[in-house]
């Protein structure tokens, strides 16, 4: 099941992507895509839906973030062995974490922005975890459980910010509009092995990243419990977790975004983001 969000800027509701590909609007049965919709009594409600009952959207609304209201942002760092190779950066012996600014979510198609003073924006096409049951002191046979579905991220980074700024990763990761999320959540029934799913990113028509979640260092199931030992997960926080080869900074030499470049990124059965950059 493909669950989304449709509308402007801050007036998104909620909907369903039915076999066809259209929109089917959500929102005489649940307020949102968001928090305490996300569990598995309301899955399981949407899913025993028949779409053709549901009012038709018609013509082509921007697609805001698949998810409402993300109450935490958590990314994963130094995820994919042959990324961190790339890097020149030994694998960690525990997850690397860092929180993205929730102010930094926008839509799957939401123009880039290239914040004021850069010279190093960067792209990361990662797989998202939505979270759809609380999560504390789980283990990892039970964190799979946890998950309300999956859904693509761009993990845009102003690497100068990130690597010299002094301090914690957050200030490359965090501008307004690094974190586009969607086009839909799909929820875990459909994906029954995450770690198995083929990711890519294009600038300008040109493949850059084109891996697999086969190589992470760290599996799903794995961070979550991991996460969980640390912090409360709650229904609709978000998990970004990791990249695989191709990021603009291990190019030789380095590539970064500038604005006017268009960038088309996706993860096997979460379908494709379409970004154009502009300046801030």
């Amino acid at each position: 099941m493909k669950l989304l969000r449709y509308g402007s800027i801050g007036n998104e509701l909620p909907g369903l992507l039915d076999n066809d590909g259209n929109i089917r609007d959500l929102s005489d049965i649940v307020p949102d895509i968001s928090g305490s919709m996300l569990g598995d009594a309301t899955l399981d409600k949407l899913r025993n839906l028949d779409p053709d009952t549901l009012p038709l959207v018609k013509g082509n609304p921007r697609l805001g973030p698949c998810v409402g209201s993300v109450g935490k942002f958590v990314c994963i760092g130094l995820n994919y062995a042959d990324h961190a190779a790339e890097a020149g950066m030994d694998l960690p012996q525990e997850p690397i974490i860092f929180a993205k600014a929730t102010s930094a979510i926008c839509g799957p198609d939401d123009d880039i922005e290239i914040p004021r003073g850069s010279t190093k924006t960067d792209w990361e096409v990662e797989l998202g975890v939505v979270i759809g049951k609380h999560a504390k002191y789980i283990d990892k046979a039970q964190a799979l459980d946890h998950v309300a579905g999956y859904c693509v991220i761009n993990d845009v980074s102003e690497r100068d910010y990130q690597i010299h700024r002094s301090g914690q990763w957050t200030k490359g990761k965090s501008h307004d509009t690094f974190g586009p999320i969607g086009p839909w959540m799909v929820t875990r029934d459909d994906i029954p092995d995450p770690q198995n799913l083929s990711m890519y990113l294009d600038v300008n028509g040109a493949r850059f990243q084109d891996g697999s979640t086969r190589t992470m260092h760290f599996d799903v199931a794995t961070v979550i419990a991991h996460l969980s030992q640390f912090m409360s997960l709650h229904p609709g926080d978000i998990i970004a977790t990791g990249t695989p080869p191709g990021v603009g900074m291990g190019q030789k030499p380095p590539i970064f975004l500038k604005a006017g470049d268009k960038m088309v990124l996706g993860v096997e059965g979460l379908g494709v983001q379409h970004q154009t950059v502009t300046n801030a």
